[in-house]
């Protein structure tokens, strides 16, 4: 019988392969655990719209964890949390970052919209390949989001101007919540969102205690999430302070199937 009550995975790094791509081929696992009743939850710092071609190259549905925390929706889509940016600070600190940081680019996120200044930059390209998803191009933020206002800012940009970047915003904006997902992209959301926040608030709406559950992960901003259930996996491939957080590393890295193989070990 598999061990847990549901299962928690990151994307990038963890589940898909070297070009952020799913794999069909690991699919088998995880639609079983679906079939069977345990729900299988993506949990990633991408929008709505790059996570739906995970779900559906990997054939299965189910709830989802957007925008590192910042936007939850169940297996139907239906809005189960949503925390953003108010346009105000939004506008402000969309001002800073082109004013003050311009070494790194910045992507702006709000809902099921990706927005960028210029959608011919080499890696705003290379972003929309990795994660099957378009960008739009539009300097009105106020126009485009209104009252809603943004769930996420995403900093692309060299390693060291991203660790720059990443002190800086959090030493302007203190009542931000700002992370670096890779040494290349630093993520800036609404203060109190987390991983580790939305696991919580999908178990609430599963009827499920996260001590029973099970995380996957290979980043620092996995570190809430691996914290937030019972049962954490740090992938082959993982950054050795994550591997030293986790319960269990796996044997596999993500581009090995590991989630998937993991899975398979334990039964599903």
């Amino acid at each position: 019988m598999f061990p847990y009550k549901a299962v928690f995975s990151d994307i990038d790094g963890t589940l898909v392969d070297a070009e952020h791509h799913a794999m069909p081929a690991s699919a088998g696992p995880i639609v079983r655990l679906v079939a069977a009743g345990v729900p299988f939850v993506l949990i990633s710092s991408r929008g709505p719209g790059g996570i739906a071609p995970v779900q559906r190259e990997l054939g299965f549905q189910g709830p989802y964890v957007a925008y590192g925390g910042a936007l939850v929706r169940d297996a139907c889509g239906r809005e189960l949390f949503s925390k953003t940016i108010g346009i105000d600070a939004a506008c402000e600190i969309k001002d800073f970052l082109t004013t003050e940081l311009p070494q790194v680019f910045c992507c702006t996120y709000g809902f099921d919209t990706w927005v960028v200044d210029d959608d011919s930059d080499p890696r705003v390209r290379e972003e929309e390949y990795f994660v099957r998803d378009k960008s739009v191009v539009d300097p009105d933020l106020r126009g485009r989001f209104g009252e809603r206002g943004v769930h996420k800012f995403m900093l692309m940009g060299e390693p060291e101007a991203i660790l720059a970047a990443e002190r800086e915003v959090a030493r302007r904006f203190p009542e931000l919540a700002v992370v670096r997902s890779r040494a290349e992209l630093c993520e800036i959301g609404a203060g109190g969102v987390s991983k580790g926040a939305g696991v919580r608030l999908v178990c609430e709406h599963l009827g499920v205690d996260p001590a029973d559950c099970a995380g996957f992960g290979d980043g620092l901003n996995d570190l809430d999430l691996m914290a937030a259930v019972g049962t954490s996996f740090a992938m082959a491939n993982a950054e050795e302070a994550v591997k030293a957080r986790a319960t269990h590393v796996t044997r596999w890295s993500n581009v090995e199937m590991g989630v998937s193989r993991t899975l398979e070990a334990l039964g599903a």
